[in-house]
């Protein structure tokens, strides 16, 4: 795409998504602008394939600016959807809030960051992958960042969803407790 023809929606854009036909939670979710939204999941994962890399680049405010072919597939979103929208459309609700507070205090120093992250899907469903995050910078100031996604191996997806549960769990008992 053009980059002369993207158009930025504004800064709250979140695409809404469809109610999935098959068995799904529902989730009440906060974007990183406080902005209220529902995501539904289901359990059905979709595998990372071999030999391909999901790359984005999204602006300072984690707006997405690009998407390769392999991120609209796997997200299942359009490239239009995806465009001026969050980065935050693919944050599945078993993803613990330490996780990005971890990125983003890496990003704040300069550093890159490298994670395993599970994505929500269009559909309700969900991948995994293994990011690397870096800050893109241009005479000597940070204007927005890359990310490039692979395909995680299968034991560490297991080992993050047991500890990423145990976070989740965690922010709970802390938010219940005030």
């Amino acid at each position: 795409m053009d980059a002369s023809l993207y158009q930025p929606k504004p800064k709250m854009f979140q695409p809404q998504m469809p109610v999935p036909t098959v068995s799904h939670t529902t989730h009440q979710m906060t974007n990183y602008y406080g902005q209220s939204y529902i995501a539904y999941c289901t359990e059905e994962e979709t595998m990372f394939p071999d030999g391909r890399l999901i790359t984005s680049r999204t602006d300072l405010d984690g707006i997405i600016t690009h998407v390769n072919d392999a991120f609209v597939m796997m997200s299942g979103w359009e490239r239009d959807e995806l465009l001026g929208a969050a980065h935050s459309i693919l944050r599945h609700p078993d993803m613990p809030a330490i996780a990005f507070k971890g990125l983003w205090g890496d990003l704040a120093e300069g550093k890159k960051w490298h994670g395993y992250v599970k994505n929500l899907r269009k559909d309700g469903g969900f991948y995994w992958v293994y990011a690397t995050v870096i800050p893109n910078i241009r005479h000597g100031k940070v204007v927005g960042y890359t990310s490039v996604r692979r395909k995680p191996p299968r034991s560490q997806v297991e080992a993050c969803t047991k500890l990423y549960a145990e976070l989740l769990e965690q922010e709970r008992q802390a938010k219940a407790q005030g």
